[in-house]
């Protein structure tokens, strides 16, 4: 096996060792033992487990990023269909990289920030968000609330994504109908200045008026039985 190949073969098992145990509970010995090699082997092209952690975690990270930055890489689209793009773009990447995705979906250990799946996960947020708001300023809607929905959708999409990747009961076409539909329903049909309707210190009498009036009336015979 050429060195090349080795060091493949040991990004390979570490992405499925630290997916499966996290980073903590991996150990050197055990990722050269599953390789079949000694742990000399390993300090010799990572370092330690940590520098084959950094690898598997940027190679995971390039691929994520590809794949929902080419989603949001769109002009004059309709923000559904942008919705649409990106549910399925991390969906398409939890499918075909489940170890991956797993991994990067893990507590990991204190590295460089800008290179977390926090730190991507906020950058796909603010795209969003500024998708968001030149579509709430044609709405007529408060444009400073549009990072707040950016990352209301981002992490809707990105928790339901590692609920699937252990629940495949439903294709990714159709959970991603399920996210939209939310999603999407819930964002044409905003109010410009929502409230509590029912909760919280400043509840309108106004606001509850039209519930109260849908209710059913209650007969005598109800009231005394």
């Amino acid at each position: 096996m050429s060195s090349y190949q080795r060091r493949e073969q040991l990004i390979r098992i570490g992405r499925a060792l630290f997916a499966a145990k996290g980073f903590e509970s991996v150990s050197v010995e055990e990722i050269a033992a599953t390789a079949k090699v000694s742990k000399p082997i390993v300090y010799e092209h990572f370092g330690g487990k940590e520098g084959l952690y950094a690898v598997v975690v940027d190679r995971e990270m390039r691929a994520l990023n590809d794949m929902l930055i080419g989603a949001l890489r769109a002009d004059d689209v309709h923000p559904r269909q942008i919705v649409e793009r990106t549910t399925l773009a991390l969906l398409t990447y939890i499918e075909e990289n489940t170890e991956g995705f797993q991994v990067l979906a893990r507590d990991s250990p204190t590295t460089d920030p800008t290179s977390s799946f926090s730190s991507l996960l906020g950058d796909v947020s603010t795209r969003v968000g500024q998708i968001l708001e030149e579509w709430f300023k044609r709405q007529k809607l408060p444009a400073k609330n549009a990072p707040y929905y950016a990352q209301m959708l981002v992490g809707m999409t990105v928790y339901t994504g590692q609920y699937w990747a252990d629940r495949r009961k439903l294709s990714k076409e159709q959970l991603a109908a399920l996210i939209v539909n939310l999603a999407w329903n819930g964002l044409s049909r905003m109010e410009a200045k929502p409230t509590l309707r029912f909760e919280g210190g400043k509840v309108s009498k106004a606001a509850a008026a039209p519930e109260s009036a849908e209710e059913p009336a209650t007969s005598s015979s109800d009231q005394t039985s």
